[in-house]
């Protein structure tokens, strides 16, 4: 294996250092933003190719809101999915999935059951906590939402760099104290492979060491991706800690969540996506303190859109170790995107808006 640590040191990110940069796969979001109607939350997707996705999944935190995620068991029957689903609204939101079925049934998508036209779309799909955070408990995404997103992740800006920030699913989520959001990053391994990752931040832990507020994640970037970023100076620092927001918290009881989907072109069984998916979270675990807590959901997907043939030891090692990283970097990513949003249920200022002298 010292050949692979060699090679894993040497990684770059792909063109656009995010999930679309895996073939085959797309990402759109719908975004729920406004203030008379008393909503902050929205709904990302993450869809495969006609002929689906090798899938797997990982959930670790105790309070999960999660559909079909049954199905990506390696002993289920079904073994590609259409397309995942993350959306805000906590158990209310995952009605988002109706849509994105809806939408891809209207196209012939989905696991044949015979005569033609009859399928039965695979979306398996996850929620993050943001309830009310905009203002009215109401205001949540629905299958309009989920139709949203679907229709803009199929567009062929779906193809392109994710949008990343305080957009889609990531619109409402919060980070300990912080604004949190949608990040995301990739890897092109030593074989010419690609993973990469797109995450929902929305933590009950932090994203910020409090003894020196730089981001914890930040250290795993790859050469020149975080070049500028530098520690706050220490009267920003004092400034945090007097403010109280130097600690993870949540408004209440179950309110929190990360989402992340992993993906590649390697060809992957299910299992081996399961795996994938498992050192995915063990990727948040470097990028939020503490993790998977009781008021988490926190739930990672992996896709393998096979283009590629299946890896061998050293490069499902590679693979694995990558993909970890791909989390963390992706963790990152959103809380430099974040941006500060008041409400009239709070305010959440985001990571440079708080620490401008660690701005790249």
């Amino acid at each position: 294996m010292r050949g692979v640590a060699t090679t894993v040191t040497r990684m770059r990110p792909g063109p656009t250092n995010s999930l679309t940069d895996v073939p085959g796969l797309q990402v759109g979001h719908a975004t729920l933003r406004d203030s008379a109607a008393g909503s902050l939350t929205g709904s990302t997707v993450v869809l495969a190719p006609p002929d689906g996705a090798v899938g797997g999944v990982d959930v670790r935190g105790a309070a999960p809101g999660t559909r079909e995620t049954d199905l990506l068991d390696p002993r289920r029957l079904v073994k590609r999915v259409n397309a995942i689903l993350l959306s805000g609204g906590s158990a209310y939101g995952l009605a988002a999935a109706d849509g994105v079925m809806n939408g891809l049934e209207s196209v012939g998508v989905g696991y044949p059951l015979g005569s033609p036209g009859s399928v039965v779309p695979i979306v398996p799909a996850a929620v993050v906590f943001d309830l009310g955070r905009g203002g009215r408990f109401g205001a949540r995404p629905d299958a309009s939402t989920g139709m949203a997103a679907l229709t803009a992740a199929a567009a062929p800006g779906g193809k392109g760099p994710v949008r990343c920030g305080s957009v889609g699913a990531g619109t409402g989520a919060v980070v300990g104290k912080f604004k949190g959001g949608v990040g995301s990053a990739s890897a092109v391994l030593s074989t010419g492979a690609v993973v990469a990752a797109l995450v929902v931040l929305n933590a009950a832990g932090s994203a910020v060491d409090p003894h020196s507020g730089e981001l914890y994640g930040a250290r795993f970037g790859l050469a020149g991706e975080f070049p500028a970023l530098r520690p706050p100076t220490a009267a920003e620092l004092t400034a945090a800690a007097e403010a109280g927001l130097l600690h993870g918290s949540v408004e209440g009881p179950l309110r929190a969540t990360t989402l992340a989907v992993l993906g590649t072109d390697l060809t992957l069984s299910k299992a081996q996506c399961t795996m994938l998916a498992s050192l995915g979270a063990d990727g948040l675990a470097r990028g939020v303190r503490p993790v998977h807590t009781m008021l988490d959901g926190d739930t990672t997907f992996a896709l393998a859109v096979p283009t590629r043939p299946e890896p061998e030891l050293d490069e499902m090692h590679e693979l694995l170790t990558a993909g970890a990283d791909c989390v963390t970097r992706a963790i990152v990513n959103a809380a430099l995107a974040a941006e500060s949003v008041t409400t009239s249920a709070g305010h959440w200022p985001s990571y440079l808006d708080t620490f401008p002298s660690a701005s790249p």
